[in-house]
């Protein structure tokens, strides 16, 4: 990867970590330890890894994403808006009553939302579904899936994985969100998932291992799923609950709480710091 890919990147990741704080502090709610965590993924698929349009967001032959831990739509949203599918001022609109961006994605409502999600287990079903339907049709897009490791516990995952790998989905990546933390606490102590790799690979998935933070780790994760034929690929995305924020970061505390104006405003000074 460049130099000038990295550092538009990089910033890119930290618009989209300012407008994560920005909605859950508005809305006085919402899910910033998770939506953090991901912010680099998301920042990867929407400015170098999927083909979208954001003039037309129910083009047919579009990439998909469902976002299956469904509160982390903060994170989602704001990658949304950053790329143009509507205006950056509505993500202070987060979770108000007449908003299009609700605590859960919706599809029906929220430009760019490729499946409504919230319930977990869901998401990656829907994932499924979508890539069975390329392959049928004919189409060359390809869908992706982000699960968390908390939302991992949920047998439905697993079924659907069983899924994937029957029907040889090549043109679908899981993509694991491996921070470590739920709402009850560590992930191995409420209902231990792991070991992921080699359950997913006892699956039947392509198993690759990323850096969650890392843009040239997770350009060459999905360059691998990418090239992966027959099966379908997860990649275990290590990562950092409330990255970037240096007071949330691996705090489970922070996945259901929002800063109030003292902690943002630190928050937001710590994010453009690095601008």
């Amino acid at each position: 990867m460049d130099n000038a890919k990295l550092s538009a990147l990089k910033k890119t990741a930290a618009n989209i970590r300012l407008g994560i704080l920005e909605g859950v502090h508005a809305a006085s709610s919402g899910h910033p330890g998770g939506s953090l965590s991901i912010a680099d993924i998301i920042t990867y698929l929407y400015f170098s890894e999927m083909n979208v349009n954001p003039a037309d967001s129910r083009w047919a032959d579009r990439d998909r994403l469902v976002l299956s831990k469904g509160h982390t739509a903060p994170a989602l949203y704001a990658a949304l808006a950053e790329k143009g599918f509507f205006p950056r001022e509505a993500l202070a609109t987060l979770r108000q009553a007449d908003s299009f961006l609700q605590g859960h994605p919706d599809m029906k409502g929220t430009p760019g939302v490729d499946m409504s999600t919230g319930s977990l287990g869901l998401g990656v079903s829907a994932a499924c579904g979508m890539a069975l339907a390329a392959k049928i049709d004919g189409k060359d897009y390809r869908t992706y899936a982000i699960i968390g490791d908390g939302e991992s516990e949920e047998g439905q995952v697993w079924e659907a994985a069983m899924f994937a790998a029957h029907y040889k989905l090549d043109n679908l990546c899981f993509i694991l969100d491996l921070n470590g933390l739920q709402i009850d606490g560590k992930v191995t102590d409420v209902m231990n998932p792991t070991p992921h790799d080699k359950k997913f690979e006892a699956f039947g998935f392509n198993v690759i291992t990323a850096d969650a933070h890392d843009f040239e780790s997770l350009e060459a994760a999905f360059a691998a799923a990418r090239a992966c034929k027959g099966k379908p690929s997860v990649i275990i995305a290590n990562s950092v609950k409330g990255k970037g924020v240096s007071f949330m970061e691996g705090q489970v505390g922070w996945h259901g709480s929002a800063p109030n104006d003292e902690q943002y405003a630190a928050a937001v000074a710590e994010i453009k710091a690095v601008l």
